[in-house]
């Protein structure tokens, strides 16, 4: 029976410290350091990714997301899931969003563009209000975010909502500068004065998002109703001294309709979520005086 310490017992002895009866050869001595290195490394790898995986435990965001897909037997119901995010500083709802589809749920559908609050194509209904997913800070939510398609609009998939009738009534106030009469040089330009830039600049702000005609209890019930959108931008061009009387006549003539600035109670809740800070219920007020101004006839 041999009596040669066995490979593993001098590797061990080398490697917590214990001395050797006989000297090792330097080759032998180099594979137990490099043995013992990579050990430490492994440790350390292991040691910091348990950090890392607790790190991330804490730092996640519970999103609740609205669920529907008309298409897809078994999703035809309404639900919701969990997502849990990991969370960066500086996030935002439509960040939380990208990750979760791009992540965990590739089916997982919402409007998106620019990420810069300027397309209005991802408005919201987050923790109970009308935001702009790009806007919107997750470290200034409570948990868990509840993200749902915005209210009193159709439910396409998911978080789209089909956004027709709110085009339609954009639309129906002509949306477009029409002056009723042009400078006299070709290249003299339709120039304007400060104090009625300043007027109507806010009301330019606009970017069509949907979040005031979704929050408008009026708009619900009454869905000829022009909303606070469309009547905020028939304000920017009424209210613009480039175009003539003739013209702001026209524009008076369609707001002042039965379902026109007359609907408005005057809530507010169409300014309160408008993600562009537009003084919505301002403007509608003072077409309101306008449309009384013009009916006088004395002003």
């Amino acid at each position: 029976m041999s009596t040669q310490v066995p490979e593993t017992e001098t590797e061990t002895e080398a490697e917590t410290g214990v001395e050797h009866s006989e000297p090792l050869a330097p080759a032998q001595e180099e594979r137990m350091r490099k043995k013992a290195e990579g050990r430490a490394e492994r440790e350390e790898r292991a040691r910091r990714e348990a950090e890392e995986r607790a790190n991330a435990e804490e730092d996640t965001y519970h999103l609740k997301v609205f669920r529907f897909d008309p298409e897809v037997e078994g999703k035809q119901e309404p639900r919701f899931d969990d997502f849990h995010v990991p969370f960066k500083k500086g996030m935002t709802v439509l960040d939380a969003l990208i990750y979760a589809r791009d992540t965990f749920d590739s089916s997982l559908t919402f409007r998106h563009s620019c990420r810069q609050a300027i397309c209005g194509s991802d408005a919201l209904f987050v923790n109970g209000r009308q935001r702009l997913g790009c806007k919107t800070q997750l470290s200034d939510l409570d948990e868990p975010v509840r993200v749902e398609p915005l209210p009193h609009a159709g439910v396409e998939k998911d978080l789209v909502v089909d956004m027709d009738h709110f085009y339609d009534q954009m639309e129906a106030v002509e949306p477009y500068f029409d002056a009723d009469e042009l400078p006299d040089g070709e290249l003299e330009e339709q120039r304007q004065s400060r104090a009625n830039r300043e007027k109507v600049k806010m009301s330019t702000r606009c970017i069509w998002c949907g979040a005031c005609m979704s929050s408008c209890n009026i708009a619900a019930g009454n869905n000829e109703y022009l909303g606070p959108a469309a009547i905020n931008k028939a304000y920017r061009f009424a209210m613009d001294e480039r175009e003539g009387e003739d013209r702001k006549q026209h524009r008076l003539n369609i707001i002042e309709q039965e379902n026109g600035v007359w609907r408005c109670q005057t809530q507010f809740s169409c300014t309160e979520v408008c993600p562009k800070d537009i003084p919505l219920t301002e403007h509608i007020q003072e077409l309101k005086r306008e449309a009384v101004k013009n009916n006088l006839k004395f002003w």
